[in-house]
């Protein structure tokens, strides 16, 4: 199974609302397709979001590293050759994460495709279900506790709240979300770098004063700043997960050495793809650190690709995977079956998809 042709296309999808962070408001998926063409005439398809505020990579910057130097890199190898295919991969070029994981995914979908198996049997098989959570978009604290009070009534049991813009109406916000939903659903909350490190350990002390019973925060603090992170780890009694730091396995190795950070959130388009998930996957394994699965904004494609992985992997036990679930639409026939909160592997090879609908490749 030989690599002939790498295509590219253009995925858009209306959300269902607006998605809103302490870094940004998106209104639709609008996200770069990739389609691997082998002489077998098997098919791999992979996707990318361009998240300039996290990963730094645009749609343009995107496009312009798959043509370039990756394309060159990879036209005419072989699938059986699985790892010189990655190794040629992560040095075709220094970061460019998301770029780099729409290819991985590709190709770990020919490579399922190849031994006639789905992805998450080849990486481990743990299991074939797994429960996510859903997002509730930070705004006025009354919209964010009817959010979630509808999300509760949809089967949720896990939610997990947008925070960082205000951190005294963060507060309230988390009140009235748990005055709402009552204390059987658990809440996450994700600042995305919106706090200072005393900050954010001054407020998140007040919530533990009000009891409003939080299961993890979700990195508090500056991506770059480790040390905060650690500050933040060492003087609150929520466990903290860590995320925007943790890019490559290298990331993930310092952030548990330096105990910065008491979980780890895995996202694909940070690790460049599934091939360096793995790596980080079996760091956490070593030192007992239990992992999140995450997506960005993106379609069925690839966070497909992320429940193979969560599929497979004992280690990651929560998981963050409600990007299809948030789209209005799905233009995606096969992969990942997503019922609201369940989500379920077919056993089709590879990532089993089927067709792309509204997707021209060039």
């Amino acid at each position: 199974m030989k690599i002939t042709d790498i295509q590219l296309g253009h995925i858009s999808i209306p959300l269902k609302k607006p998605f809103k962070t302490a870094l940004r408001t998106v209104n639709s998926v609008e996200d770069v397709v990739v389609k691997i063409i082998t002489d077998t005439g098997h098919i791999g398809y992979g996707e990318a979001p361009p998240t300039g505020v996290i990963t730094g990579d645009t749609t343009g910057s995107i496009i312009g590293a798959i043509e370039e130097p990756i394309k060159k890199h990879l036209i005419g190898l072989e699938i059986e050759s699985f790892e010189e295919i990655m190794l040629k991969l992560q040095k075709s070029l220094v970061k460019n994460t998301s770029a780099k994981a729409a290819i991985d995914i590709a190709l770990y979908d020919l490579f399922g495709q190849l031994y006639q198996a789905p992805l998450y049997k080849l990486l481990g098989g743990y299991r074939k279900e797994i429960i996510t959570d859903i997002t509730i978009s930070v705004n006025d604290p009354e919209q964010m506790a009817k959010d979630s009070l509808e999300a509760m009534n949809l089967g949720y049991k896990t939610l997990k709240i947008k925070v960082g813009k205000d951190a005294n109406i963060d507060i309230i916000r988390m009140k009235a979300i748990r005055e709402a939903v009552g204390y059987d659903i658990d809440l996450r909350i994700d600042a995305n770098q919106g706090w200072k490190p005393k900050e954010a350990v001054y407020f998140l002390r007040k919530m533990e004063d009000a009891g409003i019973n939080i299961e993890f925060v979700e990195q508090p603090v500056a991506a770059y700043d480790f040390e905060g992170l650690k500050f933040v780890t060492d003087n609150i009694s929520i466990p903290v997960l860590a995320d925007e730091s943790i890019f490559s396995p290298m990331d993930a190795a310092k952030i548990i050495q330096m105990r910065a950070a008491d979980l780890i959130n895995i996202k694909l388009m940070k690790t460049g793809g599934i091939y360096n998930a793995l790596k980080i996957c079996a760091l956490a394994e070593t030192y007992g650190v239990e992992c999140m699965i995450g997506c960005m904004l993106e379609s069925k494609i690839s966070v497909t690709a992320a429940v193979h992985l969560a599929a497979a992997k004992s280690i990651i036990t929560k998981i963050d995977l409600d990007g299809p679930i948030l789209c209005s639409e799905d233009p995606i026939e096969g992969g990942a079956r997503f019922d609201e909160y369940k989500i379920t592997l077919s056993d089709e090879p590879g990532l089993g998809f089927k067709k792309i609908q509204g997707v021209v490749f060039k």
